[in-house]
């Protein structure tokens, strides 16, 4: 038997370092020999929950099932792990101290018969990788990163154009994820709005901040794929703390309706993160006489957040996400082009790609004007994501980009990492993508005119909607 035993002193409660750690998927962001860390039971962590860890160790490539033996809250949690070459205990234990936490960490190897020849060589390397893991940990707790910067080569891929671009797909995921930074920063009880979670990015972005505990209201316009969504989020983390608001964003009435609801509820918003859309095709027009793609994906997103903004600035240090989107990188902000006419050259992706780029504009001056007040502005763009939406209105897209789509998790990444990392609260006003600050213009031939900035903020402040026709209305309403 190979014994490894590692302590490590952190500034943190030791709540914070219990909920972080017993999440056995947090592996990945501090042992630096896991390759892919998953939860497999639904529901909350307790004994039996079970892990698929995969682990680069001295004798290669390995596969663990891990599965919760012990669980005491905030002292001590036991986990065996079996593999072909061994098998393991972990206990890591938990004690307050006059400076945070003290996290011990105790791992025995058990080598089978056949391994056993290569347990006497890999002995040192165990104990060094123990260390090293131990120390990750801790500096995965002192939770003190930087926003990582731009790497030097995809600003030359970015002036390229295509390269950039390219980048959008999973590889740039990929190569994006060896520079991420562990996120121990708690989220629990923290008020976050999503809207559009009922698939796709949405959802990929409320199962993983319910399972970081945080308190969700999830804007969605179907009853039953709502009531259906909170009860697959409840089951899969066990967390109770998931509702929904019903609202059809495309009608201001009904963005105006949840305003009014949720000032009354009075509830403070740590973060609203804007990303219900759709790309429509051919053009239509809402109930309220406004073409699809301006009401749903900017003149919505500008109300509500206008609306909602006094319970952002009850929060303690408020976040606003707005989902943009790489095609707005062939757009520039052309207000008297926001309603495309309804005439043989309308296009559902032009029209989609304006408004994100109107939206862009907007996180850019809400940054500016807020930042007194204390609220976070930021944008981030998914890459190229298989998600329902790319699959309806992106068919012929999707079937040439299939092989080098990113998933629905990989393209809701950054959303999280905005959402819940201590160091995304430094920096407001920016294009995020794969947690890196990113240009938001890759052709200045897109780059707007200064006095368009202030034509948009003009038009959207001015914008009155007709209201609902009495029989419209009544339509609505049965």
């Amino acid at each position: 038997m190979t014994v490894l035993q590692e302590t490590v002193q952190v500034k943190r409660t030791v709540e914070e370092a219990f909920a972080y750690v017993s999440d056995f998927t947090t592996t990945r962001e501090w042992d630096s020999t896991v390759l892919s860390a998953r939860k497999l039971t639904p529901g909350a962590i307790d004994v039996g929950t079970e892990f698929a860890v995969v682990c680069a160790l001295p004798v290669g490539s390995v596969k663990l099932l891990y599965t919760v033996q012990k669980l005491q809250p905030n002292k001590l949690i036991e986990l065996s792990g079996t593999s072909k070459f061994f098998d393991i205990c972990d206990t890591i234990t938990f004690t307050r101290s006059s400076g945070g936490t003290r996290i011990d960490y105790r791992a025995e190897f058990s080598f089978k018969p056949l391994a056993a020849p290569i347990a006497a060589l890999s002995a040192s390397r165990l104990q060094k990788m123990g260390r090293e893991s131990v120390a990750g940990l801790g500096l995965a707790l002192a939770d003190n990163f930087p926003v990582n910067a731009t790497p030097t080569l995809r600003k030359i891929a970015d002036r390229l154009v295509l390269p950039g671009v390219s980048l959008f797909s999973r590889l740039g995921y990929t190569l994006a994820r060896k520079r991420f930074k562990p996120m121990s920063a708690s989220v629990r009880n923290r008020h976050m709005v999503v809207t559009g979670a009922s698939s796709g990015l949405g959802f990929a972005a409320a199962l993983e901040l319910a399972g970081r505990g945080a308190d969700l209201t999830l804007v969605m316009r179907d009853r039953r794929r709502a009531e259906h969504t909170v009860a697959a989020l409840q089951r899969e983390t066990g967390n109770p703390a998931i509702r929904f608001e019903l609202a059809d964003l495309s009608l201001m009435s009904d963005v105006d309706a949840l305003v009014a609801r949720m000032k009354r509820q009075g509830k403070p918003i740590d973060v609203l993160i804007n990303n219900a859309g759709a790309l429509f095709n051919p053009r239509a027009e809402t109930a309220e006489g406004l073409e699809q793609s301006f009401a749903l994906l900017l003149l919505s997103p500008w109300r509500l957040t206008q609306g909602l903004k006094p319970l952002l600035s009850k929060a303690q240090a408020p976040r606003l996400i707005n989902v943009v989107s790489g095609g707005m990188y062939s757009q520039k902000l052309d207000v008297d082009a926001l309603q495309m006419p309804d005439s043989s050259a309308y296009s559902g992706s032009v029209a989609y790609a304006r408004q994100k780029r109107a939206l862009m504009v907007l996180t850019q001056e809400w940054a500016r004007q807020w930042a007194d007040e204390g609220i976070v502005v930021n944008a981030m763009h998914p890459g190229w994501a298989d998600t329902p939406g790319v699959r309806s209105a992106l068919p012929q897209f999707r079937r040439l980009t299939r092989s080098v789509l990113r998933s629905a998790e990989e393209g809701a990444d950054t959303i999280v990492w905005l959402a819940v990392a201590t160091e995304a609260g430094s920096v407001s006003g920016e294009l995020f993508l794969d947690r890196e600050v990113h240009t938001p213009y890759l052709l200045s031939a897109t780059q707007e005119l200064p006095g368009e900035r202030e034509k948009l903020l003009t038009f959207l402040q001015d914008f009155r909607v007709a209201t609902l026709s009495g029989k419209a209305a009544r339509a609505r309403s049965a």
